[in-house]
């Protein structure tokens, strides 16, 4: 990042509602003068960008200064805070945005703002929308109320159908560097500068996760291991063995993000019914509680997924790797700590064999989103690595 720009997301990070924007420092522009100007706003956005470059954060941000008056600021930290009466998001914690949910939405886009000047709906996971769910927003995004503004979030356009996209305005979000990355997490968490560059390049640039890994001795040290377990495969015994470590690490770290949730929810839910903790639950309250414990179920699966997609992420970056010293690039190696096993691979295979790896990970990641099985689907997988064959 040059100093003017570094200038302008310092300053930008000073201010509320952009206050956790981070390197943003054009969308930011974009969206001030949309929210100031009503003939430079659009009815309704899709904000697009790699994970962890702040698309659902830049979302909040944009509509705390549509919602609020200029200079309130207990009402744009009401909409940051998701409390707001004329915000209404949706965040999936599922597979998929459910058809139901989508309706609701539109639904409410249709009220007026109550306290604020606009209302402001936020779909943060648009590109997890299945084509009939789509179909739901397609006349609310072609012809919303005059003060009702939609802001869906995805990581690319092409995540959405083309009616959708015909429909919005897209803000391309820019990719920090790994440097940008490591200042803030320094910056945020106080690590030292060798952790901080190591997580944001293990991470990818993803600020989320850099902040994890950065904070996380165990996270970091179970990336590891799984990143060398997979180089130590060898035939079809190891692919069974190292893709049932993978979704056993996968299946612990979920519940150890739901579990402490799950419980939470469940004591809330019960005190709100007004049943005392280890009380019978009544024949006429269980419907709730099962409905509760479905959506919690639905988040599990969604959480093991995201967590078996890290894993292959990882592993995309560390035969991207073994790709680049193939062709006799390596300034910018992503698990550098691997170099020396990373250059025997190197050595040992053809480029083409190690396009077929990266491509066989790409195709899994997309089966396991699709709902394969994921150790199947890891076995598989193991085993194109194993032989450089696909089965």
């Amino acid at each position: 990042m040059d100093s003017t720009a570094g200038a302008a997301a310092t300053t930008v990070r000073a201010e509320v509602p952009w206050g956790e924007v981070w390197g943003q420092a054009d969308a930011v522009a974009t969206l001030q003068d949309a929210a100031s100007d009503p003939s430079a706003l659009t009815h309704a956005w899709l904000i697009t960008g790699p994970p962890g470059s702040g698309r659902s954060t830049l979302a909040y941000a944009f509509a705390a200064a549509l919602i609020a008056e200029p200079g309130d600021q207990n009402a744009m930290r009401q909409v940051l805070a998701g409390t707001h009466p004329d915000l209404t998001s949706l965040r999936t914690e599922g597979v998929i945005i459910s058809t139901k949910d989508a309706r609701a939405l539109v639904e409410r886009s249709y009220f007026s703002p109550s306290l604020g000047r606009y209302r402001v709906i936020v779909m943060e996971d648009a590109d997890r929308m299945a084509e009939r769910t789509s179909n739901v927003l397609l006349k609310a995004l072609e012809e919303p109320p005059e003060r009702t503004v939609w802001v869906l979030c995805a990581p690319s356009d092409a995540d959405l159908l083309p009616t959708i996209r015909s429909r919005v305005r897209t803000l391309r979000l820019r990719e920090p560097g790994v440097d940008d990355v490591a200042r803030l997490i320094v910056e945020r968490t106080g690590v030292d500068e060798a952790t901080a560059e190591q997580s944001a390049r293990h991470a990818q640039r993803h600020i989320g996760m850099a902040q994890r890994l950065a904070t996380d001795a165990a996270t970091r040290a179970r990336r590891d291991a799984m990143l060398r377990a997979v180089l130590r495969v060898r035939g079809v015994g190891d692919a069974v063995d190292v893709a049932g470590r993978i979704v056993q690490a996968a299946t612990d770290d979920a519940k150890a993000l739901t579990t402490e949730r799950d419980e939470a929810e469940r004591s809330s839910l019960l005190r709100t019914l007004g049943i005392p903790e280890g009380g019978a639950v009544p024949p006429a309250v269980r419907a709730q509680l099962s409905a509760l414990e479905d959506d919690q179920k639905r988040r599990a699966t969604r959480s093991l997924r995201d967590g078996i997609d890290r894993v292959l992420t990882d592993l995309e970056s560390m035969f991207r790797d073994v790709l680049m010293l193939q062709f006799g690039r390596d300034a910018d190696l992503i698990n550098r700590e691997l170099e020396p096993d990373l250059r025997s691979l190197a050595a040992a295979w053809s480029p083409e064999r190690t396009l077929t790896v990266v491509d066989r990970i790409a195709v899994t990641r997309e089966n396991v989103e699709l709902n394969a099985a994921p150790t199947l689907a890891l076995e598989s997988m193991l085993v194109t690595v194993a032989s450089g064959r696909t089965p």
